[in-house]
């Protein structure tokens, strides 16, 4: 279950896709599967095969690739995949107050 994101966040984070730009959207998300994951980070881009070189550099595998029909497929980074590639992609700073709550 998504929350605490805003119609408008979602809807620049398509756009951004649309664009062919690997795009980053945390938001924060319950699922009984992992109790202690309190956010997940979506990565999209429409250029799957960008997407998924993108995806390499961070050792995940392109079966991870959650496939939308919508033309928004991502990958959902959670726990210390999440941390790591946030991090290294210099984008921590902006999910920190996700993180503290």
């Amino acid at each position: 279950m998504a929350f605490g994101i805003t119609r408008e966040q979602v809807d620049a984070w398509k756009q951004k896709i649309d664009q062919g730009e690997i795009a980053f959207l945390t938001h924060y998300w319950y699922d009984e599967r992992f109790p202690n994951a309190k956010t997940v980070t979506k990565v999209g881009c429409k250029d799957l095969n960008k997407l998924i070189q993108w995806g390499k550099r961070y050792g995940l595998k392109k079966e991870w690739i959650h496939h939308r029909n919508e033309g928004y497929s991502h990958f959902d980074l959670l726990g210390e995949y999440e941390q790591r590639i946030l991090k290294e992609e210099g984008l921590l700073q902006s999910t920190t107050l996700l993180r503290k709550k």
